[in-house]
């Protein structure tokens, strides 16, 4: 099913929302690319959704949520103060952050190695899917080695009928996509320059290090 977000809305939040509840994909509207997501609690969607990309469980994807504040149901601690103010200051933004995962949450993401990667889109559309459906794990809509798709068009060429629920959102806002910035070791460092740079994360740690400036980045 192929729903216009610009002229019914409201039923597109629902058959997309009702789609992930029963473990089917979904294509969206994000405020970076259009991503492809899954119930981010429906191991089997998420393995559904790797395999719609072409993509191993070493490349597990992000999750999405509607509202801050679901944060601290998915991480193992708080984030630290200069974390906070960022997130308080770029959320809903392309900024995703890589914290370590509650352990008492039961999903299978793929390879995390016990962290998490969390995002607050800032796109209305988006957050009220993530309102309904609640925490979805969520990659950009493309075959992997493709590019992201910017247009439902794109995302439905390369996806096809393994997603149930596309919703058309129009052009996107543009082809880059978030910045990925992971506190989960002794050092911040970036692993994906993207959307926030690197002088704007400073400004609240400048001990960040940049894309490919520490081990494994």
């Amino acid at each position: 099913m192929r729903f216009d977000c610009s002229t019914d809305l409201d039923a597109a939040v629902d058959a997309a929302s009702a789609a992930l509840r029963d473990g089917a994909l979904v294509v969206l509207p994000t405020d970076t690319v259009y991503g492809v997501g899954a119930d981010a609690f429906d191991p089997a969607a998420v393995a559904r959704l790797l395999e719609a990309k072409g993509r191993g469980r070493d490349m597990p994807p992000p999750v999405l949520i509607a509202d801050p504040a679901t944060l601290d149901a998915l991480v193992a601690e708080r984030p630290p103060s200069w974390l906070q103010s960022m997130l308080d200051e770029l959320w809903p933004g392309p900024l995703t952050v890589v914290l370590r995962a509650q352990p008492s949450l039961t999903w299978d993401l793929g390879e995390t190695h016990g962290t998490v990667a969390v995002r607050v889109p800032d796109d209305e559309r988006a957050r009220a899917v993530l309102r309904q459906a609640g925490p979805t794990a969520v990659s950009s809509a493309n075959l992997s080695g493709r590019p992201a798709a910017t247009s439902v068009d794109e995302a439905e060429a390369m996806l096809g009928e393994s997603v149930a629920v596309y919703l058309d959102g129009g052009p996107s806002a543009g082809s880059t996509p978030s910045t990925i910035l992971d506190v989960t070791g002794p050092v911040p460092r970036v692993l994906r320059q993207g959307a926030v740079d690197l002088a704007t994360l400073h400004r609240f740690n400048n001990t960040i290090e940049p894309a490919g400036g520490g081990a494994g980045a």
